[in-house]
């Protein structure tokens, strides 16, 4: 989150209703409808200066019952690898988003679960995140130098424990692709080209759910990455270009050409509701992460879901650029038990624990080295060989970016856009005032 987040100011209680859905950001415009959900985002741990006895706490986000399933089982499992008892707050994966910030400043849990980049360098920047430098002379070699960079605040000390990450991608049904006789696009010509095919065959051929904004984030970081490559997209998202620059206004062209092949209404669609198109053979494809398989629960449809590389669009970036976000965990400004709280973020960087994870969710892929990839499914093994070959990562907009622009800006931004793609101009315009009183305050 950034400094200039404007979060509520009282703190969440904890929440154990189920989720709406699985989101990076819902934006600070829903501050309120979170709160309205549920209590707020508990704040539970002590503030003391760190013992060794009793259990370690634990703020989490992983409301969805998939995720939540699988992150028991880790705690549960911590006990017996030498570990303490874990008590767990789980709060609703937007409200934690969304109430962070005073979260961290009141008397959070011991460790708590966030986000890599500009997310995690933020807190820590700030004071509110505990460098775990003596962590990562234990687990550091069981993770890339990509993986030990994303985990490094600006002062060069580590912060972060990588968990999991997963592709954005193109998401498809093998078998609708299979009866259609649709071949795999590689190019942004073919990409059109089969989405009107689609289109002439009755399906929608892009899925679309964008409640919240944050969906569409994605499908333009592809689109400018494609199109602009990889170092001007980070440049754009650290506020050194223009937004009325004629390339960003090109990616806006691009999307604009997609529109009349993207599911209509989608600014009032949850992407699980646009999912279940997918499920459902409705839709031919859908640009999303790797954990749209969670709506996939029938083994046979979930064997059926396939995806590929979003499609070339300037031949000199190529498929270069994956986006593939890293969820892990930090250790709170003052935690309570710093023993077993250090012990809990070794175990998380562990194979085992990631593999217990994995085995509930296997819509993500693992990041410790040990991991036991042998029990991947075809998706997973799939995402792995994308993430590995890809010459830039990027962590999806909110992530790179100064998340009250994000929230504040981008989504009201790009919502606007699709409901009026012909006011270009005017919507780039406004982004660019937006940004440089943001970046520059």
């Amino acid at each position: 989150m950034p400094n200039r987040h404007p979060l509520a100011s009282t703190p969440l209680a904890q929440t154990s209703y189920a989720p709406t859905r699985r989101s990076v950001l819902r934006g600070a415009a829903l501050a309120g409808a979170a709160l309205g959900l549920g209590g707020p985002l508990a704040a539970c741990g002590s503030g003391g200066s760190g013992g060794s006895s009793g259990p370690v706490t634990f703020g989490s986000n992983f409301s969805d019952a998939v995720p939540k399933k699988g992150m028991q089982q880790v705690f549960d499992a911590f006990p017996k690898n030498g570990g303490s008892k874990v008590t767990v707050h789980t709060t609703e994966h937007n409200a934690f988003q969304e109430q962070i910030n005073s979260y961290l400043q009141g008397t959070p849990d011991d460790v708590f679960s966030w986000f890599a980049g500009f997310r995690m360098q933020f807190f820590a920047q700030k004071g509110l995140s505990t460098p775990i430098d003596d962590v990562w002379a234990k687990v550091g070699a069981n993770y890339s130098d990509p993986l030990s960079k994303a985990s490094t605040g600006l002062d060069g000390k580590k912060y972060f424990v990588p968990f999991y990450n997963y592709p954005w991608a193109v998401f498809y049904r093998k078998s609708v692709f299979a009866e259609k006789g649709y071949q795999i696009p590689k190019t942004f010509d073919e990409f059109k080209t089969l989405a009107a095919k689609m289109k002439n065959d009755g399906l929608v051929p892009l899925a679309m759910g964008n409640d919240g904004g944050w969906p569409a984030m994605g499908t333009f970081d592809y689109l400018n990455m494609r199109l602009n490559g990889y170092d001007f997209h980070i440049s754009l998202m650290h506020g050194k270009e223009s937004w009325t620059d004629k390339k960003v206004k090109a990616v806006f062209d691009l999307w604009k050409s997609l529109l009349p092949y993207t599911q209509p209404g989608a600014l009032g669609r949850k992407w699980e509701e646009a999912a279940t198109t997918l499920v459902q053979k409705k839709a031919g494809m859908f640009v999303l992460g790797m954990f749209v398989g969670q709506q996939f629960t029938d083994p046979a449809d979930q064997k059926d879901l396939d995806f590929f590389a979003f499609p070339e669009i300037a031949p000199e970036h190529a498929q270069d650029a994956v986006e593939a976000p890293i969820d892990g965990f930090m250790l709170s400004k003052k935690p309570k038990n710093l023993a077993q709280a250090k012990k809990l973020l070794e175990f998380f960087a562990s194979g085992k624990a990631q593999d217990i994870y994995l085995a509930v969710d296997p819509n993500n892929i693992a990041t410790a080295k040990d991991a036991d990839t042998s029990k991947y499914n075809d998706l997973q093994k799939k995402a792995v060989e994308i993430v590995s070959s890809a010459k830039q990562i990027s962590q999806f907009m909110d992530r790179d970016t100064n998340p009250t622009f994000a929230s504040t800006v981008m989504i009201p931004a790009l919502a606007k856009f699709i409901g009026n793609p012909g006011d270009v101009d005017s919507i780039v315009k406004s982004i660019d005032a937006q940004a440089k009183t943001i970046f520059t305050s």
